[in-house]
């Protein structure tokens, strides 16, 4: 989720642990596992929330294996938005930007509902009692004083917050897998026929919307010490922590609570549900730090997806196609465009205080499924650009990665599109049609938007049009972006040096 680009890394080479540690921090685990995980079970009602996990990360396996070695020669900080336009059409490139800015800021707003309600339940445990929007707009003024610092500085508070918090989920997990319901282990929520249904198939949009963050070492292809390794390796085992994090604690839920209860229990519990399963066989101090820890780990996912926003907006209002006022930086910090998201998502949480809207289910789960809605479309027009891209040449790619594996994880993600945007109702549990179509009618819409705008730039603007996915302001020699000729930042660097003059 961490669409950086931004940092000074001239001389500095990441190695596979550093990539591997940035993701991690981008999908804060505990987010999902507290946060997503009962509302799963409880506003779904599915068992198969532990199969969905694991199928999903199987298929952004395979999809990874054609992602990475496109990143190789396309080592862009706009990632899928830099795949479309080099792999499909420059228009189509803007349409898959506009999509990606939709569906992270849906995801990043959503979030202030779960953490809001999180922080006041840990500042209870201490006496301390206010409503959810208050520690909701006091979660969005840190992140927007320190969306304004340099990223190295909030990288580190990230590290910290998701090392503690993956300890936090293996503990519990632990505990929950060593006291069964009726004294027996039992397996019925990994069982892949659970997902042959119509709210089994509805579970991936909310599995996908959890793995979000897996390609943020695409971000760093430039910067990595061997990009044909280190990349790869990071996101595999990325999506490897994923997987076995957000599918083990989702079946030790439910053989703590039972299999045949766990949906029950999920409903009555569904803001504190990870918690509450494990508590008896606990010391109280163990969970209470539980739930502080969820409540950072939500500040982290927020903190995390405010950069994505504000570096994907600033990446492509560079090129031109956003208002360049959005691009202005002070000392590599996209400042204009961490401002702008903040400002966005203040309208949204004082429109859901003022409507006295749930912000469990209306804000967090609304958003955070909406958003990971887009993300499948983006990941779906990746793949196919990926395709396209070797297809007329292989960049000295083996057949595996470049047609085999693409191919693969392009029928699969389509299939996983297609039905997501039928069974989008069961996901959310609702019939309304305005909550039901509207996330998917919007993502449509914005992607024609900008792919309508993209052809107006083809017209109106060829410089600003030329630029189109290279990270790189309109005018400059060269808009491709070779890997080995130096990292993107010195590319970028001395592009804008030269712009300017």
């Amino acid at each position: 989720m961490a669409e950086t680009g931004l940092t000074d890394q001239k001389t500095r080479k990441l190695g596979t642990w550093s990539v591997f540690v940035i993701a991690v921090s981008a999908m804060t685990p505990l987010t999902v596992v507290a946060g997503a995980l009962p509302l799963g079970y409880g506003e779904v009602k599915e068992k198969g929330i532990p199969v969905a996990y694991v199928l999903v990360a199987a298929v952004l396996a395979i999809f990874t294996v054609g992602l990475t070695a496109m990143a190789r020669h396309v080592p862009n900080s706009g990632a899928f938005y830099a795949y479309a336009a080099k792999g499909l059409t420059r228009p189509a490139g803007v349409g898959t930007a506009f999509i990606a800015l939709l569906a992270y800021n849906a995801m990043q707003i959503g979030l202030y509902g779960a953490f809001g309600v999180a922080a006041h339940n840990a500042a209870a445990i201490f006496g301390l009692k206010m409503s959810w929007i208050v520690w909701a707009l006091l979660g969005w003024a840190l992140v927007g004083v320190l969306g304004l610092r340099q990223i190295d500085f909030n990288a580190r508070i990230l590290t910290v917050l998701v090392c503690a918090e993956v300890l936090i989920v293996l503990t519990l997990d632990a505990v929950m897998v060593g006291h069964p319901a009726g004294g027996t282990v039992t397996f019925d929520t990994v069982n892949p026929a659970l997902i042959a249904s119509a709210g089994g198939v509805s579970l991936l949009v909310g599995a996908v919307a959890g793995m979000v963050g897996f390609e943020a070492p695409l971000v760093y292809a430039a910067e990595a010490r061997d990009p044909r390794r280190t990349v790869a390796r990071a996101i595999f085992m990325t999506l490897g922590v994923a997987a076995i994090l957000y599918g083990g604690s989702a079946w030790a839920m439910s053989v703590v609570a039972g299999p045949d209860r766990i949906i029950e229990v999920a409903a009555q519990y569904l803001n504190d549900l990870f918690f509450v399963l494990p508590d008896p066989f606990l010391p109280s101090a163990i969970t209470d730090l539980a739930r502080v820890f969820f409540a950072t780990s939500l500040f982290a996912a927020l903190l995390a997806f405010h950069h994505t926003v504000a570096r994907y907006a600033h990446t492509v209002a560079r090129e031109g196609v956003l208002p360049l006022r959005l691009a202005r930086t002070r000392d590599g910090v996209p400042v204009a465009a961490s401002v702008a998201q903040s400002g966005l998502a203040l309208v949204v949480l004082l429109v859901f205080a003022a409507l006295v809207l749930n912000p469990t289910t209306d804000l967090f789960f609304f958003g955070t499924v909406s958003g990971g809605l887009g993300v499948l479309a983006l990941m779906t027009i990746a793949s196919i650009a990926v395709v396209r891209y070797f297809r007329s040449d292989a960049h000295g790619e083996t057949r595996w990665r470049r047609a085999v594996a693409p191919w693969i994880a392009t029928v699969f993600l389509v299939l996983m599109l297609l039905l997501s945007v039928a069974f989008f109702g069961d996901l959310l549990d609702s019939d309304n049609p305005v909550k039901v179509w509207l996330p998917p009618v919007a993502f449509l819409a914005v992607y024609l938007a900008g792919v309508w705008w993209g052809r107006r730039l083809r017209r109106d603007a060829p410089e600003v049009f030329a630029a189109i996915g290279t990270g790189l302001p309109p005018g400059t020699d060269g808009p491709d972006i070779p890997a080995q000729r130096a990292t993107s930042e010195e590319v970028v660097e001395e592009a804008e040096n030269g712009h300017r003059e």
